[in-house]
């Protein structure tokens, strides 16, 4: 099987390096005939090339491994590789969260595979789980840490008593955020990976822009403090569960008991759980980002379809309505304002803040309560308080 590489930047490079360096025998016969990179990058590589159309219009090349990141040009790549009779295989989120259901209509029609294991969980085998979870179990949810930035920011606060900025600082030095780091604190990222894996768990593409989310960069050391004090952590949690033919969706800070697995997944790894009737919870634990363990799922990806190895096809069908009364969940505020509501039972003081627990509120009324309180205190906090048990 011939492969062209789309980028070799830190995720192409390692697809490359992995296949160059060859230690298994089901990579023997996988060779990288084409990259796609700019011209000043060759090094004396023969095998780089700026057109895409040498690509596109080589018939010799069987798969194309997308690793620019991005919607565009990835977008158009990705298409034209596709109506070119190649597979493609992908760990770019955001094109895979905004196209989904195009690429997997285009690679049907044209006898090819689309494959993006690498896309959401990165190195974890999340999504292939999910459809094997799915041939014996409906799913009916799933939650957990899909941003390893995100993770590795919140547990330094916890463990070292450092605040949100001088943390964010050492991530961006480290090479885990990145200088605008809006996807990974702002929950962009994981709602990317949220929308992703709705498709694969409930076979319903949904729209990222339909469910909250709410960002980390409010939290402060104080925050941390305070729960800590309660044995409690915080952790930046994507999730989507299903009932009576609706879903919601939340990517936002919960708040979990400090004895929980949740709680104590260290710097930048992920965990995420899936639920199923007979199963019950099922837990992926391991590195969800970072150069060889995303080129390792890429590869896997490979694979699957050199081997004619595929669990089952995407399937992608739309109509499934987000329902913001779905679920009632119990949400904790920070402010520095007193905020007086019926739905409000219970209040701490902490270090001139109050931290306000609510009653079980359906998201529509918690989402008006948040109104009420962002437009007395713009810097208030919000987080869920974890149970994963939704009252109806």
């Amino acid at each position: 099987m011939n492969i062209a590489i789309l980028g070799f930047g830190t995720v192409g490079s390692g697809v490359y390096e992995i296949i160059k360096n060859n230690k298994s025998s089901f990579l023997n016969d996988i060779n990288v005939t084409k990259i796609l990179d700019l011209p000043h990058n060759k090094n004396g590589m023969d095998i780089i090339t700026s057109d895409i159309n040498d690509i596109l219009n080589d018939n010799t090349i069987d798969l194309v491994v997308e690793t620019i990141g991005g919607l565009h040009p990835a977008y158009e790549y990705i298409m034209g590789a596709l109506l070119s009779k190649k597979h493609v295989v992908t760990a770019n989120k955001a094109v895979v969260a905004a196209y989904l259901n195009e690429f997997v209509e285009v690679s049907r029609n044209n006898g090819v595979k689309f494959l993006f294991e690498a896309s959401a969980g990165g190195g974890i085998p999340w999504l292939a789980s999910l459809q094997k979870a799915r041939r014996i179990d409906d799913i009916n949810l799933f939650y957990g840490i899909f941003n390893g930035t995100s993770n590795f920011i919140l547990d330094h606060m916890y463990k070292n008593n450092q605040d949100f900025s001088e943390v964010l600082k050492m991530a961006q030095d480290l090479g885990y955020a990145e200088a605008n780091p809006s996807a990974d604190i702002d929950g962009y990222d994981v709602a990317n990976k949220v929308v992703i894996s709705f498709a694969l768990a409930f076979d319903h593409y949904i729209n990222i822009k339909d469910f909250p989310c709410f960002s980390i960069a409010k939290v402060t050391i104080d925050d941390i403090h305070y729960l800590k004090e309660k044995k409690k952590a915080i952790k930046y949690i994507g999730e989507a569960a299903l009932l009576d033919g609706g879903y919601e969706a939340f990517v936002m800070p919960n708040i979990f008991d400090s004895t929980t697995q949740e709680a104590n997944v260290p710097t930048n790894f992920n965990l995420i759980t899936l639920h199923g009737e007979t199963i019950g919870d099922l837990k992926f634990f391991g590195q969800g980002a970072g150069k060889l363990p995303t080129a390792n799922a890429i590869i896997q990806d490979i694979l699957d379809i050199k081997s004619q190895c595929i669990e089952c096809d995407a399937k992608v069908d739309k109509g499934m309505p987000y329902c913001d009364t779905l679920f009632a969940n119990r949400f904790m505020i920070r402010s520095k304002y007193l905020i007086k509501s019926e739905n409000i039972e219970k209040i701490d003081e902490y270090k001139g803040n109050y931290y306000l627990y609510t009653s079980a509120l359906k998201t529509k009324e918690f989402m008006n309560l948040m109104e009420t309180v962002l437009e007395k205190d713009k810097n208030a906090f919000v987080a869920k308080v974890a149970t994963f048990k939704q009252e109806n």
